[in-house]
Parts: structure tokens; C-alpha cells; sequence
């Protein structure tokens, strides 16, 4: 099945990394991607993705290619519906907004109402091309504010949002009943994400306060006192690992200094990982390029946070036999 998706625009290339937990990319433009679903029940979990649509078809963003691509398409429901179109900035279309979905409300046969739709025409249109699709999903905000930081039993500054933890998890690609690791998990956020996601979260920290607090925030989660550069679990027994690393400006660093750190936390990190499976950290400045090993990094970007800090997020794969890149092999129910 061929999704439509259409992107949050505050990053350009995050949202796209997070789409590997259904499957691989066949289109892109800016704010929207058209994937090869094989994982349509990782849709609702989806952060940084705004509306998923059932993918209809794609043309050239001109008025008169749009009405020959609709009368291709032939399209009809018994359901009142409604046609919507959202213009990416950048967009080449000179056609307005309401002349083009007059258009698709002319051409789709069946009953068009507005105020109560019983599904939705939505045409994307991003640079020279005009996406249309049939929505299936629509992302709720109010899930990830409900959760902010500062609502938590325990909080501490500098905490990644909801929202932003939500797409790491979900780009380590990770499913219900694995195993995750975050070996510096501060306040627990990270766990109580994966936790909700019905993911096994395990979380450690060199900080007995750190630890004390996390395990306020996620009561009944594994959350252990241990250092990111030993730690105290088997080789191979986590299929995920995600985790921010400490910036070494307001946290206590345990090593000679923030390199060593580094290094240290990411030998541990490759042992404890299964091969196949990814690992996402995110760090404040670009990780070293390192020769051989277990890892090897599919894919970098970054997120300017403030004026002095930059968020680094490297996705890696341990190598070895497992699950390829390009979606998770999961449910394939479909989403509601």
C-alpha cells in the first residue's frame, strides 16, 4: 500500500527518517513523502508526520493537469466529502487554493459537504508537483503537551520534548514487545515513550538523583543505576538503543573528558545492540568518523536548538544479520 504523507516543516530532512518505521520512500518533495507501507500499524505512532492519506496519484502542479489526472482517476464515494488543498511554501501552482479544490469537488463523484465530511480529497502541492490522496489519519498535537516535561513528578532543564523523543524512538524502528535501551536516560523520557508505545524501556544512568527522578516519572520501569561506558547487561540483548548523550556543559561527566566519553559509550552501545538492529544518538556536536567496528551510521541530521546548541542525530546499524532498513516488520493491521 502507497501512503501520502504530509511532513511537519520545522526540520527538513527528520520527519523523513522517521518514516524508515514503515517503509521505504518512493517520492519526495519538500513536506511530503509517498512510502511503500509495510508497517501501516506504526502510522499512529508517528510524531513529525501531519496527515496520512491513502496515495491517489501525482502530476505536474498545473490546473489542467490536475483535472486530467482526476478524470484518469475516475474517483466516487457514497460518503459526504470534502476537498481540501494545502500549498507548501515554494509551491509553482498560480491556481488559488479554493479554484483548485472547486476542481476536485467537481471531478470526485458524490455529495459534497463541508461542515460534516464523511472523508476528505486532499491535494499537496510542494515545488512543481501536486500530490492527492484520501486521509486516513490525522495526527493530534494535544498527545505529546499533555506529556510535557514540566508536568512530570520530577524535571530537570534541558529535557528533549515529547514530540522529538516520540520520532527517535520510532526511527530507531523499534516494535511492541522488544527491547529498548537509553544508557542516559536523565529524566526518564525516553522510556516513558517507548513504554507507552508497549516497547520494553530499560533505562540506566551514572546519576543516582537522575535515577531516583526517572523512576518517579516511570514508575514500573527498569530504570538502573549504572555508567553509559559499563554497563550491566548481556551482549546482543536490546533490539534498539536510543539515547541522548551528556553535552558536558550542565551535566557531571564521569571520564577524562567528553571524547573518551563518547567513545566509551559507543564500544557499549555496539555490544549490547543486536546485530541488524539501529542504535540513534543524538550528541551536540558530529560523532567522530571511526574505521571498522561493529556500527556503521545510515544516516545524520541535525536540529538547531538554540544560539549554542545544535543537535547532532545519527542513526547507526549494527552490523550483522536482521532487520533491514526500509521498515519494520510488524502488524499489518490497518491503522485507524
Amino acid at each position: 500500500m502507497h501512503l501520502l504523507l504530509e511532513l511537519a516543516g520545522d526540520n527538513p530532512d527528520l520527519p523523513f527518517l522517521e518514516l524508515d518505521l514503515l517503509g521505504p520512500v518512493v517520492e519526495r518533495s519538500d513536506q511530503v513523502a509517498v512510502v511503500d507501507c509495510r508497517f501501516p500499524g506504526g502510522v499512529p505512532r508517528l510524531a513529525l508526520t501531519h496527515v496520512a492519506m491513502e496515495f491517489l496519484g501525482s502530476c505536474p502542479a498545473r490546473k489542467d493537469d490536475m483535472r486530467s489526472m482526476l478524470r484518469d482517476l475516475g474517483l466516487s464515494t457514497e460518503r459526504p466529502f470534502a476537498a481540501r488543498v494545502r500549498k507548501i511554501h515554494g509551491c509553482t501552482t498560480d491556481a488559488s487554493q479554493a479554484d483548485l479544490e472547486r476542481l476536485i469537488g467537481s471531478e470526485v463523484k458524490g455529495r459534497v459537504d463541508l461542515s460534516h465530511p464523511g472523508e476528505e480529497f486532499r491535494a499537496v502541492i510542494s515545488g512543481n508537483r501536486c500530490y492527492l490522496g484520501r486521509v486516513l489519519w490525522r495526527s493530534d498535537p494535544r498527545q505529546f503537551s499533555k506529556r510535557r516535561p514540566g508536568t512530570r513528578p520530577f524535571f530537570h532543564p534541558g529535557v528533549m520534548m515529547p514530540r522529538m523523543v516520540r520520532a527517535l524512538v520510532n526511527i530507531s524502528c523499534v516494535k511492541a514487545g522488544e527491547r529498548l535501551l537509553d544508557p542516559f536516560c536523565g529524566t526518564g523520557g525516553m522510556v516513558l515513550e517507548a513504554a507507552l508505545l508497549g516497547v520494553i524501556a530499560v533505562g540506566s544512568d551514572r546519576d543516582p538523583y537522575m535515577v531516583r527522578g526517572s523512576r518517579m516519572n516511570v514508575p514500573g520501569e527498569d530504570i538502573v543505576l549504572a555508567d553509559g561506558m559499563v554497563l550491566p547487561f548481556h551482549a546482543d540483548s536490546f533490539d534498539a538503543v536510543v539515547t541522548d548523550l551528556p553535552y558536558g556543559q550542565s551535566v557531571s561527566i564521569h571520564a577524562k573528558n567528553l571524547e573518551l566519553l563518547v567513545s566509551g559509550a559507543l564500544e557499549e552501545v555496539a555490544r549490547v545492540l543486536k546485530p541488524g538492529r539501529r542504535a540513534v544518538v543524538v550528541s551536540s556536536r558530529p560523532l567522530p568518523a571511526r574505521e571498522g567496528g561493529d556500527m556503521e551510521v545510515i544516516s545524520t541530521c541535525s536540529q538547531r536548538v538554540h544560539r549554542s546548541l545544535t543537535r547532532h542525530i545519527h542513526v547507526l546499524a549494527k552490523k550483522g544479520k536482521g532487520t533491514e532498513r526500509g521498515g519494520a516488520p510488524g502488524p499489518t493491521t490497518v491503522f485507524p
